[in-house]
């Protein structure tokens, strides 16, 4: 029983460590439930790749992860042919600046700013590597940061080790790739981000999911 002893005290005390290292999504994201946005714009992607694509996949899919969070979301459509218009389509003029005008204009409580660091097809897979960023037209601050560093393997099972089972692989994977994978990749990047925003004013759980234990800030997936 005395050799017991010291073993249980050793276990609470891990446990009480495990316990101290998580956050709960208020103290993660006080900011947020701070500036309570309603109303969101989602400005096109600053793309830091040579993938020319990769922009347009991402801001088409940004906004429907956000909407099902319980945000109203400015229609990216109507958005993009202001923003063509008014010359703000690239988001790199606007994220260290005031973004009143987006509230003035578009009626937005908050920003979002995506930035992607690689968008690149490696091995049988595509490697992403994307940062989000939320920031109140009111304050100019920081609401929400979050970033994603997520392969999506596209490799098939083939059901063999042989030669040709992996020249089958490598062309599967090829096709799938040229088609529409890079979409996916982009949905479950914007997945694994916002499944862990607090939730907006449209959602059943508005300001009822402060206890819920937060993710951590940096997010990295390798998934199918």
């Amino acid at each position: 029983m005395k050799k017991l002893f010291p073993i249980v005290i050793l276990a609470a005390i891990v446990s009480s460590c495990g316990m101290m290292n998580q956050v709960t999504r208020e103290s993660q994201y006080a900011a947020m439930y701070n500036d309570m946005p309603v109303t969101i714009l989602v400005m096109p992607p600053i793309n830091n790749t040579s993938n020319v694509e990769a922009k347009d996949l991402l801001y088409t899919s940004i906004s429907r992860p956000l909407a099902e969070a319980g945000y109203y979301v400015i229609s990216p459509l109507l958005a993009m042919d202001v923003l063509k218009a008014e010359s703000a389509y690239d988001a790199e003029m606007f994220i260290d600046k005031p973004l009143t005008m987006f509230r003035d204009f578009f009626g937005a409580d908050a920003v979002v700013f995506s930035q992607i660091d690689d968008w690149t097809k490696r091995g049988f897979g595509i490697d992403t590597k994307i940062r989000y960023i939320i920031k109140s037209t009111t304050s100019g601050e920081i609401i929400f940061d979050r970033s994603c560093d997520l392969y999506l393997d596209l490799q098939q099972n083939s059901g063999g080790n042989s030669a040709l089972s992996a020249l089958v692989d490598l062309a599967a994977s090829a096709i799938a790739t040229a088609a529409t994978d890079h979409i996916v990749a982009a949905r479950k990047a914007n997945y694994f981000i916002f499944r862990d925003i607090p939730r907006g004013k449209y959602d059943p759980q508005y300001l009822q999911d402060k206890g819920v234990m937060a993710e951590k800030k940096d997010v990295k997936k390798r998934v199918k």
